[in-house]
């Protein structure tokens, strides 16, 4: 069961990932990975243009951000064409209908033991930033901004470049 799966624990805050016998890369920062800055899509980008837009950029993923700073979820190249094959949608659909709004998020503090765990079941993982945002009336709310999106490469690379054995 999940509560005695230490993955689990660990992606939900429930368990410290600082155990023993982990590799030496386990408790390092999230914010030691060489970040880019990411491509955002708005949500109402067409299925076409989103294309155009990620091959262009060299990218086969990218967050789709509303204005407000909502992270709706994540579109692939791979879902839009599977999306398209299976006649869900039209090319000049919002790419909002072949989002993934199912995406595991992790902050610069976070380890990289936390974000290997995310990447055994997740292809992906966001991350994002909080920070509050304050009105004239004085309401404040937290917003979320991504800050980039990190794969199973990403963490190979950081960890073959920078082996310590």
């Amino acid at each position: 069961s999940k509560f005695v799966n230490d993955q689990w624990m660990i992606k939900n805050g429930f368990l410290n990932d600082a155990q023993e016998h982990k590799p030496w890369w386990w408790n390092i920062k999230v914010q030691k990975l060489n970040l880019s800055a990411p491509l955002i899509l708005l949500p109402e980008v067409s299925c076409q243009k989103a294309i155009e837009i990620l091959q262009e950029k060299g990218h086969d993923q990218a967050p789709v951000v509303a204005e407000s700073g909502l992270i709706l979820g994540m579109v692939t190249l791979s879902n839009i064409l599977s999306s398209v094959q299976d006649g869900n949608v039209e090319f000049s659909d919002p790419v909002t209908k072949v989002t993934y709004d199912q995406f595991s998020k992790v902050s610069l503090e976070d380890s990289l033991g936390k974000l290997s765990c995310l990447l055994e079941n997740d292809h992906f993982a966001i991350v994002v930033h909080e920070q509050m945002q304050c009105s004239g009336s004085g309401s404040s709310s937290t917003k979320q901004t991504v800050l980039g999106v990190l794969t199973a490469m990403d963490l190979l690379t950081f960890v073959s470049s920078n082996d310590k054995k």
